[in-house]
């Protein structure tokens, strides 16, 4: 149990990609950390892409940055809802500001983009948002995981279990 006493946020919002929410969730709990479904709104259901239900376990509101050792930003649509809410946004940026892990998986990147935390690091993510990373100031290289710091990301589901091993060994 190599994350005995880590805290990670797992964020969460509607049409999220369910093996990036449920992969890491169970991964991560695996080895001992204690993994908060983070959401606008607590206790909630919010449907995946397919309608697979989660509930959140916290409403981003009564959370900080400095209270984890690490955030997940999952992909799927959820992502686009996310940065609409203002809460979310705040939480990230103290994420970034708390120099804790920060780990983006597909579309994940997007959250990131309302941040600085691209700026100057190398960074993957789904093709499709390449340019996003890119002019929020990153690097962008087509790999399965890149570490760059406390930055870990990665472009799509086939990639988790190298994701899951990058933030492992970061909180480690």
């Amino acid at each position: 149990m190599t994350l005995q006493g880590r805290n990670i946020a797992l964020m969460l919002d509607q049409q999220y990609q369910e093996m990036e929410v449920w992969y890491p969730y169970w991964r991560l709990g695996e080895e001992g950390a204690s993994v908060m479904r983070v959401a606008p709104e607590a206790g909630r259901v919010y449907p995946s892409k397919l309608g697979y239900p989660c509930e959140s376990d916290v409403s981003v509101r009564d959370v900080h940055g400095k209270d984890f050792d690490a955030v997940i930003v999952p992909g799927g649509w959820c992502p686009d809802f996310m940065r609409r809410d203002e809460h979310m946004i705040r939480f990230i940026q103290e994420c970034v500001a708390a120099k804790i892990v920060l780990a983006a998986i597909c579309h994940g990147g997007w959250m990131l983009c309302c941040t600085d935390a691209f700026r100057g690091r190398r960074a993957t993510s789904f093709v499709a948002i390449k340019h996003d990373l890119i002019n929020a100031g990153a690097e962008w290289v087509d790999e399965e995981c890149v570490v760059d710091g406390p930055l870990i990301t990665s472009r799509k589901p086939d990639d988790l279990p190298a994701f899951c091993k990058a933030i492992i060994r970061s909180l480690s």
